[in-house]
Parts: C-alpha cells; structure tokens; sequence
C-alpha cells in the first residue's frame, strides 16, 4: 500500500501541515492512520481527499461547509467546479484526482474546457507542464505505477496530435526546415510533439521523426532532406558526465546544425562540443524566436 507523511501531502497539494491537521481534528474531514509504533499516515484516498478540498476550498467553499458533504458529494462539486472554474491550480489537481481514478472523461473535460477558455497553447503551458511537475513528484514518492503516466500521457499525445493536424499547411516563404528527434533511449515525447505544432503553427516546417532514433539515421536523414535546427531532448536519469557525453555525440555525428535542447538543464554544458547550441530556452522565448527574425 502506498502511503504518505503529512509533509507529503503539503508538497502534493500546497496546502500547509499545520491548516490539514486543523482539518483533521476539528473538521473531520481526514482520517490518517498510524503505524504499530504510533506513526501517522496517509494513504491515497486521503491524497485525493485533500486535493479536492483544497480546489473546494480555493474556489470560496468554506471548510466548515465542506465538513457537512461525504466524499462522494465534494468529488461530484469539484467534478462541477472543473468544468467552470478558471484556477490553473485547481484544474492541475482536478487531473491529478482523475489520472489516479483513470477517469478518461474526467480528464477529457478539463483539458477540452482550458483549451475553449485558454487557448490550447496556454493549456499546455501552464496546466500540463506543471500537472507533470506534479506527476514528477508522485514518481519520486513512489505514488503511482508507469500505468498511470502512461494512461494521461496517451491522452495528452492525442490532443496534441490531433491539434497538430488541425493546423493548415501555411509555411512561409522564407520558412526554416525544424529535424525533431529524441535520441535513443528517450522515449518522453510530449514536449517534442508540442514543439511540432508551436513550429508549424509559426509557418516554418517540420521533419518529425520521433522517440529513440539513432543518431546515424538523423545523419542519412540530414544528407537526403537539409536542415536549418535540430530540435531534441535528454530526459533520461544521466550523471553530468554521461549528460555531456550524450552531448557531444550529437555534435560529433550531426556537425554545423544548430541544436535546442527543449528540456532545462541544470549541468554545466561548457565542455559540450556543439558551438550552435541553445539551452534553457523557454517555451515563450522559443515561440517568440519562431515569430520573428531572431530565426535566421
């Protein structure tokens, strides 16, 4: 069974220790249980528990109005709330609770209501990015299984997918041609398909060759179709060294091509071998650069 301390809980859902057991004792709103030597904890029921009083709560529900519902009627008033509600937060924890419930229609809501209301590409900067953020924290208090990133990730690759063919074939006629590939081993393709769509959207083109590919079929690719930017990522778990090695091979078998890495790095780079490289860009400074002559 997984379980959590109650600092896990603050982490998860930003709301402090000290106002969750302000709900536990005088609210009776989370139960946490205690270990044969009298340690507290919780399990998931009281994660998703917490997180749905806390969109309540945000949203101007007071807790002593929530102390009188039973589970069942706060997740139906949250469920309402996704559907309305504005709070890039809440509509994070709404995916939370329903990636955890594998709630497809769940989902489903709240990422087609933020793209009505936000824009798809706000959507995904400012609810998915963090959302994952999340799940990234889940991951390393050993809170979900693969089935669950894959589950929601699959969902989000469809969207992405399908707003990616929606776009019209409008390249420019001084259009810069974008290779996108993720080395081998890097499978987390999500950030690459949005910058898919945020490049065709901006008028420029695309070679889309996906997750894993070795950097020899990228070199033949590059001699058949000529390039103007390779656009990749490293997400995999890499010591600094390893990290840099990785690197350098792309620079050794893809020389004189400029490179964006779309994923933060936090390593010193300045051994890379790579003179065109353009690391810790945003996401904005990347479409900012795709929509004016900073591109060349």
């Amino acid at each position: 069974m997984i379980t959590y301390s109650i600092k896990d809980l603050e982490r998860l859902s930003g709301i402090k220790a000290h106002t969750i057991r302000i709900w536990e004792k005088r609210y009776e709103l989370i139960f946490p249980k205690r270990t044969t030597t009298n340690i507290r904890y919780y399990d998931s029921d009281d994660l998703k528990q917490v997180l749905n009083i806390a969109i309540l709560n945000r949203n101007g529900i007071k807790i002593s109005k929530i102390a009188t519902m039973n589970r069942e009627e706060i997740a139906q008033k949250v469920l309402a709330l996704s559907t309305s509600n504005t709070s890039e937060e809440a509509q994070i924890e709404t995916l939370l609770v329903a990636m955890m419930e594998f709630d497809d229609e769940r989902i489903k809501t709240v990422l087609t209501n933020c793209s009505i209301r936000m824009g798809f590409e706000d959507t995904v900067i400012k609810v998915i990015y963090p959302f994952f953020n999340k799940v990234g924290l889940l991951w390393q208090l050993n809170s979900i299984n693969p089935a669950h990133e894959h589950y929601i990730s699959n969902i989000i690759r469809q969207k992405l997918i399908v707003a990616i063919d929606g776009l019209s074939s409008n390249a420019t006629t001084n259009a810069k041609t974008f290779l996108l590939f993720l080395p081998e081993g890097e499978l987390h393709e999500l950030g690459l398909l949005f910058y898919n769509y945020l490049i065709l959207k901006a008028g420029h083109k695309v070679l889309y060759l996906g997750q894993s590919v070795p950097l020899e079929n990228v070199a033949t690719t590059i001699v058949q179709s000529p390039v103007d930017y390779l656009v990749t990522s490293i997400h995999s778990s890499l010591s600094e060294e390893d990290f840099i090695n990785k690197l350098n091979r792309i620079g050794e078998k893809l020389p004189q091509i400029p490179v964006i890495l779309t994923n933060r790095i936090e390593f010193d780079i300045n051994s890379s071998t790579i003179d065109q490289l353009s690391v810790n860009l945003s996401t904005e400074a990347f479409n900012e650069m795709l929509n004016t002559d900073k591109i060349t």
